[in-house]
């Protein structure tokens, strides 16, 4: 009789059971190709990084846009997709359904925002951009460089002329410190490349040695196209053992005392980056280098100029000698008076 009774229970048990599910499965299937619910046409739902798919699906539920939470957690949990979700902000539209919602958290197809690293900026002029950009999250504030650097797993790293130039896209919430990742990377990317396939015979014993000599390119050029020949001049004198004797190398060790003038005592101060008075490259870039100049450091110009000069117009006159330089300075510079004195080369 109790085995009777125990048979009865225990069909009965499996049977609710079966119609459970089988209602759940209904209500999923139901609540996967249900549209979501939109004030408008479109709307914007932000997903903070670290988010649970638990907190999102509370979150769409409190913004009414889904009728159930548990389902969608459900819906993600059976779909595999629970730890998937990505951070993000993301333009919901009318007639998308549940399944198409969850489907856009992991796919991560979110709006993008752009920014763009100039060539020729200072790492101190990025990190000031960086951190007044609104949607980028600042996790370095109020660090030195060695501090930065330290956060980014660089430690002892000098960080000028390590991040790429470029148009950057992302999500809101990126940090800066994955930013900084990103670029430092795409640097080792490019630079690991084109030292692979440089020039032979150059003066050059590192990748590093390229990208110094690359940000002073960089910081002397007006004109692209003349990239290849002021890197012509430079490799000439590093193999004749010459300065360099390149205004922005003095300019940058300045660093804040520079008020936009180079005067005569500021060429015979002696700081590392005075290449007026110390032969060979610089001891760290002074700049972030593009591809451009990182080209053009590797692969000069078939030239032997020595000197170059600004013209006043973006461009430079070459010369392979003093004497020709000299009179190039006379025209361009001082309008035709007579030259005084030239520091010795």
């Amino acid at each position: 009789m109790l085995f009777k009774i125990l048979k009865k229970i225990i069909l009965y048990g499996v049977i609710l059971v079966f119609l459970a599910v089988s209602v759940l499965s209904i209500q999923l299937f139901r609540f996967q190709y249900k549209d979501i619910q939109l004030p408008g046409d479109m709307y914007v739902f932000l997903i903070e990084p670290g988010t649970s798919i638990k907190a999102i699906s509370i979150k769409l539920s409190l913004e009414k846009i889904i009728d159930d939470p548990w389902l969608f957690i459900l819906m993600a949990k059976l779909k595999g997709v629970e730890t998937k979700v990505r951070a993000g902000e993301y333009r919901l539209r009318q007639g998308q359904t549940t399944s198409g919602l969850l489907e856009l958290f992991t796919t991560g197809n979110s709006i993008q925002y752009s920014f763009t690293v100039i060539e020729g900026w200072s790492f101190q002029q990025m990190m000031v951009q960086l951190k007044s950009n609104p949607v980028i999250k600042n996790t370095l504030k109020n660090l030195s460089n060695e501090e930065v650097m330290t956060e980014l797993g660089l430690e002892g790293q000098h960080p000028e002329g390590l991040f790429y130039p470029d148009t950057y896209q992302f999500p809101r919430g990126t940090s800066d410190r994955q930013f900084l990742k990103r670029s430092y990377q795409l640097m080792q990317k490019h630079l690991k490349i084109a030292w692979a396939n440089r020039a032979k015979n150059l003066p050059l014993k590192s990748p590093y040695e390229a990208l110094i000599l690359a940000s002073i390119i960089e910081k002397e050029t007006g004109a692209g196209h003349e990239r290849p020949l002021i890197s012509a001049v430079f490799i000439q004198r590093l193999n004749l053992n010459m300065r360099l004797q390149t205004d922005p190398t003095i300019i940058y060790g300045m660093g804040e005392s520079f008020d936009g003038n180079i005067r005569r005592k500021d060429l015979r101060a002696d700081t590392p980056y005075n290449t007026y008075l110390r032969k060979g490259l610089t001891p760290t870039p002074i700049a972030l280098p593009g591809l451009a100049s990182i080209e053009a450091a590797l692969h000069p110009a078939d030239s032997k100029a020595l000197y170059f000069v600004a013209k006043g117009d973006g461009t430079h006159y070459f010369s392979k000698t003093l004497k020709e330089h000299n009179n190039a300075v006379i025209k361009y510079q001082l309008n035709g008076r007579k030259l005084k004195k030239i520091i010795s080369n």
